[in-house]
């Protein structure tokens, strides 16, 4: 079974702190050090070191922290077993585009087999990331960038980014120049978001930026910003799947701009998440 001391030394790797890891945890410091201390006996090497008055991680502690996630995951699924009569169990994540305007069908078809049951947590990159290293999803489905060397993948689909405005908008359906559609109001999400991120680092490549157009308004619902653009007339960018499940929205397309971009599983390198990964996608279109 797992060591109870291995939660202690997860959290301590993230925040790199003896005193917030024993706050998080509801302990005392010096436990915190003894659980440390145990581990670094049991494994025959020094976990952390101080850098001055940093704390940082040693390359043993990095190869056990991988170990140390994987060996957390599977034991929730064991115990996810051992309760579990018949019929599958997942607990998956997706950023906001997927989880909005790309798998409710998908997860439909899972249903259909009466037994199954499953937990859609929709959130950001970041927080599904951490939720996946700590065990608690069996994956997530991302639209964004992630660390390769720390998280398995498989690809999903590829879905392309098209710009978006209102059926009655004069770029509905056209290929334009930048210069016109640096011309409009913008429409953008919240900073850290895969698409804002994405229209970010197009316009770099140009040695521009989103401040060239006249008037930004930041919306983190893309169903709001849907409503929005249908009557203010503004412009987007955003997936094809965005625009597909809002019919009063119509695309545009940028002169030199096409692209796609992967959406992909994002899972733990362990069997359990594999099969995890293998049992969802069986259910897919």
């Amino acid at each position: 079974m797992l060591d109870y001391r291995i939660p202690t030394f997860l959290t301590l790797c993230d925040v790199l702190n003896y005193r917030k890891t024993a706050e998080l945890l509801n302990m005392t410091q010096p436990a915190v050090t003894q659980h440390i201390q145990h581990l670094e006996r049991r494994y025959n090497c020094k976990l952390f070191l101080y850098d001055r008055k940093n704390l940082r991680m040693t390359e043993q502690a990095e190869i056990l922290r991988r170990y140390a996630k994987s060996m957390m995951y599977q034991e929730s699924k064991l115990i996810e077993q051992l309760h579990t009569e018949n019929g599958i169990i997942l607990q998956i994540g997706a950023t906001k585009t997927i989880g909005e305007y790309v798998i409710a069908d998908h997860v439909a078809r899972f249903l259909e087999g009466g037994a199954n049951r499953i937990t859609v947590d929709v959130d950001n990159t970041e927080h599904l990331l951490r939720r996946i290293e700590r065990g608690e999803l069996d994956f997530a489905l991302i639209e964004g960038f992630f660390d390769r060397r720390e998280f398995c993948s498989q690809l999903y689909r590829k879905e392309p980014f098209v710009g978006l405005c209102s059926r009655r908008h004069r770029f509905a359906g056209q290929t334009i120049p930048l210069e016109e559609a640096l011309k409009e109001n913008l429409f953008l999400r919240e900073e850290g978001s895969g698409t804002r991120t994405i229209l970010e680092q197009l316009l770099a490549q140009r040695n521009m930026s989103v401040t060239e157009f006249p008037r930004i308004t930041c919306i983190s619902n893309f169903g709001l910003m849907s409503r929005l653009l249908e009557k203010s007339g503004g412009i987007t960018f955003a997936y094809r799947a965005v625009q597909e499940e809002n019919r009063s929205l119509e695309p545009f397309f940028v002169e030199g701009w096409e692209i796609w971009r992967e959406f992909n599983y994002v899972f733990l390198d362990n069997s359990d998440a594999k099969r995890a990964v293998e049992c969802f996608e069986s259910f897919h279109a």
